[in-house]
């Protein structure tokens, strides 16, 4: 085997450079024909390429096909450019679109906050809702409203749809507002069509129950639920939402303020309400409540003539 090999090389050498020198006089001869300026060579230059360029043809096909994959390599490119600009203006439009959405929804519940019917009698100063303070001990949100526009402790605060809640905390700028699902708020309400009392009891829950119902078995699901106005904590007849029935049969209310989308809230100037301010003001003056009673003095004074008389 190795002498086989040995034999192949021996041969193949100088085979290499035959073909070598053959290749390199052809070459030459060819550079000489096209360099020889006559009219003889001049006709065989034509006769040739005549005969051999129509039928040359295949030995240019991988050129031109090279040439082909260029120009489309380089469109490629091009509509590469072109998608990649239309992918950045198509995430400008989400963009655009998602601000539209918002704004629309913005105007939307503005519009809400327009159409709600309330007594003419209260005037409101709408907010926007800041932060979220909710926690599992605690419902409530921050304004960016306060003293500085006329906001007092205990006024009511609603959405386009229903009440939210009500003033608690009033600082220069802003104000928080303790939601009806606090564990804190309690509001009096009336259930319509019965009429039926009741109390709405914050328990951190989306639907807060009803108790110290009078007669339950007036209230069906679906009945509105309104303010009572009872102990002046909230005006009367503001909508807080309607009655449901939970799996364990307990009653309770399905708010129809939208919880979890509060951007703008609107509190209610309620200065019908008497302000207390000193612990003496909790006791009522003569004549407010019910008929006035004699005062001991004058039982006094009018017994003191008759014991005189009587002594006389």
């Amino acid at each position: 085997m190795a002498r086989d090999k040995s034999q192949s090389d021996e041969y193949r050498g100088p085979l290499r450079r035959l073909l070598i020198g053959v290749l390199v006089v052809c070459l030459l001869g060819l550079f000489l024909l096209w360099r020889i300026d006559s009219p003889r060579v001049e006709r065989f230059r034509a006769r040739v390429v005549d005969r051999v360029v129509p039928s040359f043809d295949w030995a240019m096909a991988p050129v031109t096909g090279v040439v082909n994959i260029a120009r489309d390599f380089q469109s490629y490119q091009r509509l590469h450019q072109q998608n990649q600009e239309l992918r950045r203006e198509l995430q400008q439009m989400k963009a655009w679109k998602e601000a539209a959405l918002q704004l629309e929804q913005e105007n939307a519940r503005l519009l809400d906050l327009n159409n709600v019917r309330l007594d003419p009698r209260l005037t409101y100063v709408t907010g926007v809702v800041l932060a979220d303070s909710g926690s599992p001990f605690r419902q409530s949100v921050i304004l960016n409203i306060g003293a500085r526009d006329g906001i007092v402790d205990g006024w009511a605060a609603m959405d386009g749809l229903g009440l939210v809640g009500r003033i608690s905390g009033v600082g220069e700028n802003t104000s928080r507002v303790v939601l009806l699902t606090d564990t804190s708020s309690r509001i009096p309400v009336i259930i319509q069509p019965s009429g039926q009392r009741a109390l709405i009891v914050g328990d951190n829950t989306s639907a807060p129950p009803i108790d110290f119902l009078e007669d339950k078995a007036q209230v069906r699901p679906g009945d509105r639920i309104v303010t009572s106005g009872d102990g002046g904590v909230f005006p009367p007849g503001l909508l807080a939402g309607q009655v449901a029935l939970d799996p364990g049969g307990r009653l309770r209310i399905r708010l129809a303020a939208d919880y979890e989308r509060l951007e703008f809230l609107r509190v209610l100037r309620d200065y019908g309400r008497v302000g207390i301010d000193t612990p003496g003001q909790l006791i009522a003056p003569p004549g407010s409540y019910g008929p006035q009673l004699p005062e001991a003095g004058a039982e006094t004074g009018a017994a003191a003539p008759a014991t005189g008389g009587g002594n006389g």
